[in-house]
């Protein structure tokens, strides 16, 4: 690997999926984090491989118009975030150009509508946080590394976690021996916690003053700690709003279905509703919250689809970050249900699998990205797709 070069001046092109800034050094390209469009900055670049440069940030010489002071005292050693530099409404119009072009770049997908944006408040927003404690200290993971940065508070969190987060920090003597991962869930009045890590006995006992490992209820659903439910508290409604919004018909699919938070939506609109969920915290607490409502299948969704012969009015998908995958695609294609609405948290599988459909006779009616992760990189994103 070649020796870093210092004190280097570029100028940032665009921001890409990840957060970085791209610039160009003899044409090859470097990213920097924590910078911006238009932004000329002084960096340490170090190539990684032969046409990839990475940089830290030293020095922004030329600032955006649209550069803020971050709201963090942990921002650019904390690894949390990667946009508070800049102002809400700029991350979500670069997002669109991320989401724009990877749609483009992977796969070859030239949307010429408008996508449109689904916001809210940018701080306090998470219901859901992984903490990492080690020899009592908490925090997370430093920017790059497995270093502990650590907290007495984060600003995106709840302000429930953000007590939560401080009631840990009094508990160091009691979590000293203990290093690994913890999770907290909460409703803003109920804590849940999820050691993910082995742990003393005594590690749990201490951690009984915080909250509980049994489910807690959250807007009417039943939610376990190994239960998948969307961290945004503010745009939950709004995400359930866009991708179900006006469909109607006689039956429906939800795919990947949880704890039933479409599902719920579904079955006002639809007269027979499948929620299909193979993990067993999620689907346990399917059926406990939908009950008679919906008929719910827990199995994979590709043995599902595999097994399905009617077609649906309606199939709505929320996959994990690894998308939809070839095989779901081919049973989509045919089934040849008239409508398929995909929630999709990666840009990237998101355009491998919308090429896939539109090879196999859909098209794009709407894509809406809904910032579910503000201050970050990440981008959430509903696709309503007409046969």
């Amino acid at each position: 690997m070649a020796e870093p070069h210092t004190n280097l001046e570029v100028t940032i092109e665009k921001l890409v999926y990840g957060g970085d800034g791209l610039a160009r050094l003899d044409g090859r390209v470097v990213l920097i984090p924590y910078t911006a469009p238009n932004e000329t900055v002084r960096a340490e670049v170090e190539q990684v491989k032969s046409n990839l440069f990475r940089g830290r940030l030293i020095e922004v010489v030329s600032a955006s118009g649209a550069r803020i002071e971050p709201n963090c005292p942990y921002y650019q050693r904390c690894g949390g975030c990667q946009y508070q530099h800049l102002d809400s409404t700029f991350q979500v119009e670069q997002k669109r150009a991320i989401l724009h072009e990877v749609l483009r770049r992977v796969g070859k997908i030239d949307f010429d509508g408008e996508i449109a944006a689904i916001s809210g408040e940018p701080w306090q927003y998470r219901n859901r946080v992984q903490v990492h404690l080690d020899r009592g200290q908490v925090g997370y993971f430093e920017h790059g590394s497995r270093r502990l940065c650590a907290v007495d508070r984060c600003p995106v969190a709840s302000p429930m976690l953000n007590e939560a987060i401080g009631k840990l920090n009094g508990l160091a003597a009691q979590t000293r021996a203990f290093t690994g991962g913890l999770e907290l869930f909460t409703n803003e009045t109920d804590v849940q916690i999820n050691l993910l890590d082995r742990a003393p006995r005594s590690v749990f006992s201490a951690l009984e003053s915080i909250g509980r490992s049994g489910p807690i209820e959250y807007g009417g659903f039943r939610v376990s700690r190994n239960s998948f439910f969307q961290v945004n508290r503010f745009l939950i409604d709004p995400l359930v709003d866009c991708a179900v919004s006006d469909r109607r018909g006689h039956s429906a699919v939800d795919l990947y279905a949880g704890v039933g938070l479409f599902s719920a939506r579904l079955v006002e609109n639809f007269a027979e509703v499948s929620a299909v969920e193979s993990g067993q915290s999620a689907f346990s607490d399917l059926v406990h919250n939908m009950g008679a409502r919906v008929t719910a299948h827990h199995t994979t969704v590709e043995e599902y689809l595999s097994r399905l012969e009617t077609t649906p009015d309606l199939v709505l998908a929320d996959p994990p970050r690894a998308g939809l995958g070839k095989h779901v695609v081919q049973e989509l294609i045919r089934l040849q249900s008239p409508r398929v609405t995909v929630v999709a948290c990666d840009p990237a599988t998101l355009a491998r699998d919308l090429q896939g459909l539109l090879t196999g006779g859909y098209r794009v009616g709407r894509i809406t990205l809904v910032d579910l992760f503000p201050q970050t990189f990440h981008i959430e994103t509903v696709v309503d797709l007409e046969h």
